[in-house]
C-alpha cells in the first residue's frame, strides 16, 4: 500500500506542474472565444478525456511505441517543441477580437477535431508531459513490475490531473468575467509568449540530448 501511495504522489507531482492547467486556461479560452459557454464546457470535457487517455498511453506503452518506430525522446521533444512554438507565435501575433462578435455554434464533428489538436496535443499534453509520462512508466515497470495496486495508483494520479484540466478549462469564462477583458488580454499575451519560450526550451533540450550523443573522431 505504501508503494501505491508513493506511485500516486509521484505521478501527480510530476505531471501536474508540467500540464499546468491553471496557466493553460486563458489560452483555452482565447482559442474557444467564439463558442458558447455550454459548448466550451463540452469541449473542455473532451480535452480532459483525451488528455487522460494520452497520458495513460504514454505511461504504459509510450516507450514501446517509440522503440517500435525507432524514435527517441529527444526527437519527440524537437518535433513537439516546434509545434508549440508555432502555436504560441500564432496566438501572440493575432489581433484582438472585434467587439460585437457573437458566439458560434460548435458542431459535434468539430468537437473531436479541435479537442485533440491543438487543445489536447500539444497545448495541454505537450512533448514535456509525454516525455515525463513515458519516463515514469518505464521506471515503474523497471522497479515494480506489473502490480495491480501500482497500476491503479498511476491511473488515479493521471485521472486527477485530467479532472483539473476540465475544471480549469470548463470554468475559464467565469475567471475571465472576474478578471475583466483587459486583464485577460494581458494574461493571454503573456501566456502566448511563455508558450513560445517553453517551445524553444523543449527544442533546446532535445537538441542538447541529440548533440551529446554525437561522437567526433579525431584522425
Amino acid at each position: 500500500m505504501a508503494m501505491a501511495v508513493k506511485a500516486f504522489l509521484l505521478v501527480l507531482s510530476a505531471l501536474f506542474p508540467i500540464v499546468d492547467p491553471l496557466s493553460g486556461s486563458p489560452i483555452f479560452l482565447a482559442l474557444t472565444s467564439e463558442y458558447s459557454p455550454a459548448m466550451r464546457r463540452v469541449l473542455a470535457l473532451r480535452v480532459a478525456v483525451d488528455s487522460f487517455f494520452l497520458l495513460v498511453g504514454s505511461y504504459f506503452v509510450g516507450s514501446h511505441v517509440l522503440a517500435f518506430f525507432g524514435v527517441s525522446l529527444p526527437v519527440v521533444q524537437v518535433g513537439g517543441g516546434l509545434v508549440v512554438i508555432a502555436i504560441g507565435w500564432t496566438m501572440l501575433m493575432q489581433k484582438d477580437d472585434q467587439p460585437g462578435s457573437t458566439p458560434k455554434a460548435l458542431q459535434p464533428q468539430d468537437i473531436g477535431r479541435r479537442a485533440f489538436y491543438p487543445l489536447t496535443m500539444p497545448l495541454t499534453v505537450g512533448p514535456g508531459s509525454v516525455s515525463v509520462a513515458i519516463t515514469l512508466g518505464a521506471n515503474s515497470a523497471h522497479y515494480y513490475g506489473f502490480q495491480p495496486l501500482i497500476v491503479v495508483a498511476a491511473l488515479m494520479g493521471i485521472a486527477l490531473v485530467a479532472l483539473s484540466v476540465f475544471l480549469c478549462n470548463g470554468f475559464a469564462d467565469q475567471l475571465a468575467r472576474v478578471l475583466g477583458d483587459t486583464t485577460m488580454t494581458v494574461i493571454v499575451r503573456l501566456s502566448s509568449f511563455l508558450l513560445v519560450c517553453i517551445g524553444v526550451q523543449i527544442v533546446w533540450n532535445g537538441l542538447s540530448a541529440l548533440l551529446s550523443s554525437v561522437t567526433f573522431r579525431v584522425r
